[in-house]
């Protein structure tokens, strides 16, 4: 199977559809079937984006990103400190 990322607008789409054939008495293996996705995926999907509305998704995506941006500046501003700690010291 081919590997494709989805963006989170996708994967509620995808989700209710899920929903859907789920509630029409089809098996989960079916489903994952019927969406082209394996089950550890529709799984991991249903825990991160189930009952989530697309703008939500959209925003935790976001929030998920600027996080990662404040936690590389805050590397980079522990890296700056240690470095003048160390000059400070007179240890070069």
């Amino acid at each position: 199977m081919k590997r494709k990322r989805h963006n989170p607008e996708q994967i509620i789409r995808k989700l209710r559809q899920a929903e859907q054939l789920l509630n029409q008495g089809q098996t989960v293996a079916d489903v994952c079937r019927a969406l082209e996705v394996s089950a550890p995926t529709y799984h991991r999907w249903q825990q991160l984006y189930g009952g989530m509305k697309s703008s939500e998704a959209k925003r935790l995506k976001e929030l998920e990103h600027e996080n990662t941006q404040l936690k590389r500046l805050l590397a980079n501003a522990e890296l700056d400190k240690a470095m003048f700690k160390e000059l400070a010291e007179g240890n070069f």
